[in-house]
Order: C-alpha cells, then structure tokens, then sequence
C-alpha cells in the first residue's frame, strides 16, 4: 500500500504569499529601488560614515524622515500634492538652488585637500550643525517627495486595505540601506586615508549636485 505525504502548496492565500506579503515586498523592492542611487542625501551619509561622525544620528535621521515622508504619501498627500500643480515649480526652484550651493561647498573642498583629511584636529562638525545639514538636505531636496510622498504614496494607495504593507516594506528598505551605507563606509577607509580620494569623491559629489541642480530648474521651467 502506497500513500502520499501531504504537500503545503504556497498560493495567494497561502502562507508563503499572502496578499499582506506581497505589498511589503514590493514596498520593499520599490523603496530600495528609489534610494539606491547617487544623490545628495546619500552622498552626505557616506560622507560621514567615512568621517566616523555622528553616524548612528545621520542614519536615523535619514531613515526617519523617510518614513514619515512614506507615511504621509500613503495619508493622501501625494494626491493633495498633484491637485496644486503650482507648487512643483516653486519646489524645485528651491531645491535647485539649496542643491547648487551645497555642491559649490563640496567643490571648495575638493580645491582645498588640506580640509579633508577625515581625522584632522579641528575639523570635525558638531552634531547640531550635521544633524541640521542632514534634515536640510532631506526636507528641502524636491526629489525626496516626488519619491516618498508622490510616488511611494501612489502605489501604496492601488493595495487598498494592504496599503500599510507596502508602507512598511518601503521603510524597511529605507532604514536598511541608510545603516548598510553609514556603517558600511568605514570599510572604506583605508582608500580614502589619502587626501586625494577624498577630493575625488568631494569632486564627484559637486557635479552630481550641480547636474541635481540643473535637472530641477529645467523641471521648474518646463512645469513638470
């Protein structure tokens, strides 16, 4: 006599894939998605996890801010947000104009290497004035909330009743990847022990702010 084992077959309503566990993974996949890239905000935290300064703060800065900015895109502000199409503009003049002086800060580091050495007596920035650069460069650069609060916040909302799921996955995404990349960096550092990687990475963090710069003064031209 034969008999066969019962299998746990996974299906939609099934453990393994349950409707809840589907928006998280995609809130997951389509945070990370979002803030894995070059900008300003990662380039500052990469920046101090090299320094070793006040990292545990910058990461939970950063990480908060992103998930309040998820929250309110799934709250309804993404689409209060759309219905104000004059705002855009005026949003994204100002970031570009916060983005261009905080690449010409980078550039004049990157001209003076004398200032970037990450351990030099002196040098190091006290934690309210990089916990402020830090907010500044979170809440005033437009392409945080075209992100969390626009786009986050509109997939969220085609989940329905599973919306906070997919909240969830795009905040742990978020967190995970701002504590990789704080800690992260600090295997890093026998490259930047010299003063001249330091000014490269001080010179490529300029040009992308500038081209961030320039990328939002075209979009508060042209409207978008």
């Amino acid at each position: 006599m034969s008999w066969t084992a019962p299998v746990a077959v996974s299906s939609v309503d099934g453990v393994l894939t349950t409707p809840a566990l589907l928006p998280a993974a995609s809130g997951l996949a389509l945070g990370l998605g979002l803030i894995v890239a070059i900008g300003a905000q990662n380039a500052f935290v990469l920046r101090q996890g090299l320094r070793l300064e006040h990292v545990a703060a910058v990461v939970a800065v950063c990480a908060l801010s992103d998930i309040a900015l998820i929250l309110a895109g799934v709250l309804g502000a993404g689409a209060a947000l759309s219905r104000l199409p004059w705002l855009i503009p005026v949003v994204c003049f100002a970031g570009a104009a916060f983005l261009l002086c905080y690449g010409v800060l980078a550039a004049r580091r990157a001209l003076r290497p004398g200032a970037l050495l990450p351990d030099a007596a002196g040098a190091r920035t006290g934690l309210a004035v990089t916990v402020g650069t830090c907010l500044a460069l979170t809440w005033l650069n437009p392409h945080v909330y075209l992100d969390t609060v626009v786009l986050l916040g509109s997939m969220a909302s085609t989940y329905g009743e599973h919306r906070w799921q997919f909240a969830a996955g795009a905040g742990f995404g978020s967190a995970l990847w701002f504590t990789g990349l704080g800690y992260g960096a600090r295997l890093l550092r026998p490259v930047f022990a010299r003063p001249g990687a330091w000014r490269v990475l001080d010179g490529v963090v300029a040009a992308v702010m500038a081209a961030l710069a320039v990328s939002l003064a075209v979009r508060g031209l042209s409207g978008a």
